[in-house]
């Protein structure tokens, strides 16, 4: 696989923006929920980070199929959307 494979650089970008969104919701929009009485950042980031989420999952698995992963590298993989740098860990680590 190449490293200019569309649905690579597609799941790339889904693990970066998803690791950002993870990061946005707990060091800004739950601070503002919980300090400062302002819980409208954290629906709005939530969702954004609820969809990245899953499709972080769905390129997870996308990618084990395509890259011919092991069953171990999947799980890391998918132990790493609930880490909040594990994205950007994925993304270095195991995409060409």
């Amino acid at each position: 696989m190449s490293k200019n494979d569309t649905s690579i650089k597609a799941f790339r970008w889904i693990s970066i923006l998803e690791a950002i969104s993870f990061l946005l919701l707990l060091f800004i929009a739950m601070p503002l929920k919980y300090i400062w009485e302002m819980p409208e950042y954290v629906r709005i980031v939530g969702m954004a980070h609820g969809i990245l989420f899953i499709l972080y999952l769905i390129g997870g698995y996308w990618m084990f199929e395509k890259l011919n992963w092991s069953v171990k590298v999947l799980f890391i993989v998918f132990l790493s959307s609930i880490l909040p740098f594990g994205p950007f860990v994925v993304e270095r680590k195991y995409l060409p």
